[in-house]
């Protein structure tokens, strides 16, 4: 395409559903258009750009690498639209769209139920889609568009992004209640003997930050079982008499485990929201950005 008079804004809105929702039915429905006029809008665009742009699936459709590479200035494009033509004070009800975060099962758990709650009394028509941090390209999908924030530590912020501190976030040992030295001090070597289970969210590993400190004190631990998640480990630690160092809030709401100040110092982090600087100035992002750090600010009162 050499001639931009030839691209009007329906038709970028339209590319960005198709981006987004990789469904001509679902973008359709996203556009309040009829699917016919979708499929006619995206063969405009397939002659304005002199590419396919989508391949037809099983389910759905298929960006080609021409439509990848369009995904992140074209949803620059409509956010600095949105921004040059957004009233100062919008309606948080009026708001229909998507928001798209990523963050561990951890960070979820501790945000998602709360914050969704939230958003369906003030904005009940944003969706939200969520994506583990893990395994995949963050900074990329952010620069595409297809992450709007990331909720992660401080260590794991990708570089060139905006953040902000949610809170800071230190390392207990936890047991169940009824575990043989629950009433017991706990001390180096006690810790060691007992059989732990650890938190990798790479997969596989036996070794953390736990281990590298004792490593430097001349210790080490029984490391028996490693996940790749949070989501098993109250449940294990209430049926067994297996020990673990992990985040403090992962405690919050979880009955028949008790929390030991651990016996050597481990370095905490801090827990970030991270977002692009394409969305930095939208008012709606802002305000979305604001909604999740009261809502960190009311969970951690």
């Amino acid at each position: 395409m050499n001639n931009i008079n030839q691209l009007d804004l329906n038709l970028l809105k339209a590319l960005n559903a198709l981006l987004e929702e990789r469904s001509v039915t679902k973008a359709a429905k996203r556009l309040a258009l009829t699917q016919p006029a979708v499929s006619s809008m995206l063969n405009r665009l397939r002659h304005r750009f002199e590419d396919p742009l989508f391949i037809r699936a099983a389910h759905g459709i298929i960006p080609t690498e021409r439509a990848l590479a369009l995904a992140e200035p074209v949803k620059r494009i409509l956010c600095e639209i949105d921004a040059l033509v957004q009233k100062p004070d919008f309606v948080p009800a009026e708001l229909n769209m998507s928001l798209r975060i990523a963050a561990t099962d951890n960070g979820f758990n501790h945000i998602l139920p709360a914050f969704s709650h939230r958003l369906r009394q003030i904005a009940p028509n944003i969706r939200l889609a969520t994506f583990s941090i893990q395994g995949r390209p963050i900074e990329a999908m952010l620069e595409k568009g297809e992450l709007d924030l990331i909720i992660c530590s401080d260590l794991a912020l990708p570089p060139n992004v905006r953040y902000r501190k949610l809170y800071n976030e230190h390392y207990v040992c936890l047991m169940r209640t009824h575990h043989p030295i629950a009433d017991k001090p706990l001390d180096l070597t006690s810790f060691c003997a007992q059989q732990h289970i650890l938190v990798s969210y790479s997969g596989g590993r036996f070794d953390g930050a736990t281990d590298k400190a004792l490593a430097a004190m001349g210790h080490r631990r029984n490391v028996a079982i490693s996940l790749n998640n949070f989501l098993l480990l109250p449940e294990l630690l209430r049926q067994s008499d297996y020990i673990a160092v992990a985040p403090h809030h992962l405690l919050q709401h979880q009955q028949g485990i008790i929390a030991k100040q651990p016996p050597l110092p481990i370095q905490g982090y801090s827990k970030c929201l991270a977002w692009h600087e394409r969305t930095h100035h939208s008012p709606v992002y802002r305000w979305l950005r604001q909604q999740i750090i009261d809502q960190f600010t009311e969970n951690q009162g």
